[in-house]
């Protein structure tokens, strides 16, 4: 048998380079809806930026408020308790 392919011998040669089409075809399906889902989440989470957005600022403006009326006015010389 030196010399001579039999067709089980070739058969595994188109079977294989179908079997990677067919493994390429589904990694660029499961990569697209990998694409659509990261695209989804980025809108959803502009949209739950834009909706938080005016509350942070609310936020930010009373914690700057409160740091405001935390600061001493300076030093002085008040009364201090020994």
């Amino acid at each position: 048998m030196t010399g001579s392919a039999t067709v089980a011998d070739v058969a595994w040669v188109p079977v294989s380079v179908v079997l990677g089409f067919v493994g390429l075809a589904v990694l660029g399906y499961c990569s697209f809806r990998v694409y659509l889902a990261v695209r989804g989440l980025g809108r959803e989470l502009e949209r739950t930026r834009a909706r938080l957005a005016p509350k942070q600022s609310a936020l930010r403006d009373e914690l700057r408020d409160l740091e405001d009326a935390r600061t001493p006015y300076g030093s002085g010389d008040g009364v201090r308790s020994s």
